[in-house]
């Protein structure tokens, strides 16, 4: 141990009190021991140091700061070193306001859209999403600070999440929700990583002794500290044992003594609390802030650089007749979210941006001839003739609308969980009023991920901003101009309708587990194997110029190929690698990514690209051998524009390793096939390798700590009167258009009861809520 000297020196009441918080964002000091408090605040896509009372979930204003665009959105730039300089900037503004730790980036795999928080996440693939979060926290960290990439791990829903089971087979897990924090842990370094409300497999991720000592420590030689997500602890010793060091936030010495007690009555080995310390102090000392200089931020630089971002990120979807860039032409300006944007998600990632400026403002500005602005719908819903007759008015004067759409604050949110794909029926109404009157329509998409586009042949144009943080204004005009080439693909598939999602069947777990019936087949994994028709594929992205690709030469280690601009207007490209196994003898993804590379050309300029490989690139995971293998035989390397735009490809043959024979056609058809809405009960049951425990509660068990409020409405009239009271206040804030308030009312009725009295920093007892406990089962 590196401070064993320290620790000698500490009571075991000392070394306990360094387990929790000492408040919402700070851990605890030992000032006898000049051991100092460091800060851990959120900030997956810019700092949200709140200045006043704290929370989790956003409803108090935190101190300005740049808002960037939300992980969902850089992920579509597939640039890592603008992730990087990102990452830096928000490092750099985290270092100025003495944060040490910085939590983020949120780096779950998208398993299904309708995730509330998918857009603080980066992609359906595990390739992708690691690259780029490794890019992240490499640039938070070059400030002498600690990023904390999360939710680790599975944590592929927001209803119920800190109770839900997330039942997922072996392969899967490592093959999909694990490769992604494994490949930031080894190419970045960390020093902190968040554990998951959630239970894996039938024990709560941050007591879960398979994934932190087995394979986070074990495997993959993790060096840091792993904290709770706020409030995400369910047995102090359990969770400290299987090396969950850092509980947030405080539990007001509760959880302290319960690590005392256990210590003393020899149920924890107090070696065990000694390496934990050791492991926090490491922390603390690499990250403490107080009596370090910290550069001025400019933030007039950093919105700069927030509209950079922006730019690079926005996806150009549909183009006819190349109406885009604007030309001179009269435009009306349609939609609410022109005038008030939709720029980020809600919860704990929610900015109070330094500068903020709106879609109508910057192109009333840029020139263009803007006939008028009309807002056309109510935001959150609910027709509206006046607003309607308005829009049609105004289509009616302009040669091209600019029709901005999306999905509102209460569609997309932490803690919640969206109810559908589609826009909101007025927005619907409206473009179809529109398309009656103005044939010339752009539509201009703001949202965290997925949206349903039953219009997608009636417009002309279609761009997706997804959420672009405080500069996008600024980068939509750009690009609508033709100032800046769009370069943006998407880092995920976008289907024709929810129910051809692969776990649309399955998604979400409503009550006690969440079962990975698809298995490994999510996202284009899915759709490219079992040839389901999409409405855009993974990877795709249209540009205002054109790209040839030739001159391919692969062999295991590396493949080179030549782009060439061959249209007229400077551009970049994304050329992306995958890799297909043919003739597989085990089930697997038809192809998978495992390369891209980001190229600028100017026209008529080519540029040789070479992509690196390793044996990791070509493998699957063994669940007979428990190891990593590779299959022998012969592997198609393939370059395209996205998934379905393959332009080369040139086979190699690998020796491999033995292979498994537990993943063969006969014993699972449906998996082989990818047909898995398909899959039975006794071929899922031999994926996992046993037989899963049931996804409902038991409404005649009595509730305890771990149960929550929701499942109150089975037991005796207060059981029922907590819950509709609860409910009620929900549906209120909906009523009211208070959607922030809504989701975190669905937060507390999701709450289990264990969290009651650490959430009130012991304020209401565990002896009070037993007592209510007690009367609910009666």
């Amino acid at each position: 141990m590196k401070y064993r000297t320290l620790i000698e020196s500490m009571t075991v009441e000392e070394k306990a009190s360094l387990m929790s918080g000492a408040n919402f964002w700070n851990t605890k000091a030992i000032e006898r021991l000049n051991i100092p408090s460091i800060m851990l605040t959120d900030g997956p896509h810019g700092l949200r140091k709140q200045g006043g009372k704290a929370d989790h979930l956003g409803l108090n204003k935190s101190l300005p700061a740049t808002c960037f665009p939300t992980a969902a959105t850089l992920a579509n730039s597939w640039d890592r070193q603008l992730i990087y300089d990102v990452g830096q900037t928000i490092g750099k503004e985290a270092a100025s306001e003495k944060v040490s730790v910085l939590l983020g980036p949120g780096l779950n795999i998208k398993r299904n859209p309708l995730c509330g928080r998918n857009f603080e996440y980066f992609s359906e693939d595990p390739y992708l999403t690691g690259e780029l979060a490794s890019e992240m926290v490499k640039g938070i960290q070059a400030n002498g600070i600690s990023a904390c990439p999360k939710h680790f791990a599975v944590n592929s829903q927001e209803h119920m999440r800190m109770t839900i089971d997330e039942v997922v087979d072996e392969r899967s897990l490592r093959e999909l929700y694990l490769e992604g924090f494994r490949r930031v842990v080894e190419k970045s370094a960390p020093r902190t990583i968040m554990t998951s409300y959630n239970k894996v497999n039938g024990t709560f991720a941050n007591e879960n002794t398979h994934l932190l000592q087995d394979i986070l420590y074990g495997e993959w030689g993790f060096s840091g500290v792993t904290v709770t997500d706020w409030g995400g602890n369910n047995d102090r010793v359990a969770g400290l044992k299987a090396g969950n060091q850092l509980e947030m936030p405080s539990t007001n010495g509760i959880t302290d003594q319960e690590i005392v007690q256990a210590v003393r009555s020899n149920e924890l080995a107090e070696a065990v609390l000694d390496e934990a310390v050791d492991r926090l102090l490491e922390l603390v000392f690499a990250t403490q802030l107080h009596d370090r200089d910290t550069q001025r931020i400019d933030y007039d630089v950093h919105h700069d650089k927030a509209v950079e971002a922006a730019k690079r990120s926005i996806v150009l979807l549909k183009n006819e007749d190349n109406i885009l860039p604007l030309r001179d032409k009269k435009v009306a300006i349609i939609g609410d979210f022109a005038k008030n944007p939709r720029y980020q998600g809600a919860g704990s990632s929610l900015i109070n941006p330094a500068k903020l400026s709106n879609s109508c403002d910057v192109l009333s500005q840029s020139g263009l001839p803007i006939v008028g602005y009309a807002q056309g719908f109510k935001r959150m819903g609910g027709s509206n003739d006046r607003l309607l007759r308005e829009a049609v008015t105004l289509a009616e004067k302009a040669d091209t609308v600019l029709l901005f759409l999306g999905l509102d604050e209460g569609s997309e949110a932490e803690g919640v969980d969206r109810a559908h794909l589609g826009l909101r029926e007025n927005q619907l109404d409206l473009l179809r009023s529109l398309t009656k009157v103005n044939s010339n329509i752009v539509v201009i998409l703001a949202g965290g991920g997925a949206i349903e586009m039953p219009f997608v042949h009636d417009v002309k144009a279609i761009v997706h901003t997804y959420l672009s943080g405080q500069g996008s204004a600024e980068a939509l005009t750009s690009v609508l101009l033709g100032e800046y080439n769009p370069s943006g693909k998407l880092s995920e598939t976008f289907p024709i309708a929810y129910n051809d999602v692969s776990s649309a069947p399955y998604y979400p777990g409503k009550e006690a587990t969440a079962e990975h019936i698809e298995g490994i087949f999510i996202g284009y994994r899915y759709f490219d194997t079992a040839e389901k028709p999409v409405l855009f594929p993974f990877g795709y992205g249209l540009s205002y110029t054109t790209f040839a690709y030739t001159d391919l030469t692969a062999e295991q280690h590396q493949a080179s190929f030549t782009i060439t601009n061959t249209g007229t207007v400077a551009g970049e490209e994304v050329a992306q690698l995958y890799i297909q196994k043919l003739d597989s003898s085990i089930f697997r993804a038809k192809r998978e990514l495992k390369g891209f590379e980001k190229v600028f050309l100017e026209p008529g300029e080519s540029k040789r690209v070479t992509i690196e490989l390793t044996e990791r690139d070509y493998s699957y995971y063994n669940p007979t051998t428990h190891d990593w293998a590779v299959e022998p035989g012969a592997y198609d390397i393939q370059i395209g524009s996205s998934i379905q735009s393959i332009h080369l490809h040139e086979q190699i043959t690998l020796e491999g390793d033995s292979v498994s024979s537990e993943h063969t056609k006969d014993q699972f058809p449906h998996y082989f096939s990818g047909h898995v809405h398909e899959v039975t009960e006794s071929e899922y049951k031999r994926l996992l390798g046993y037989a899963p425990p049931s996804p409902y509660w038991d409404p005649k068990q009595d509730l305890g700590l771990n149960d929550t409020i929701a499942q109150a409405r089975y037991k005796n009239g207060l059981g029922k009167t907590i819950y509709h009271v609860v409910l009620f206040f929900k549906k209120f804030f909906d009523a009211v258009n208070k959607p922030l308030l809504a989701n975190n009312v669905y937060f507390v009725l999701n709450m289990p009861f264990r969290q009651i009295d650490r959430f009130t920093g012991g304020k209401i007892s565990r002896k009070q809520i037993l007592k209510v406990l007690d009367w609910i089962n009666r």
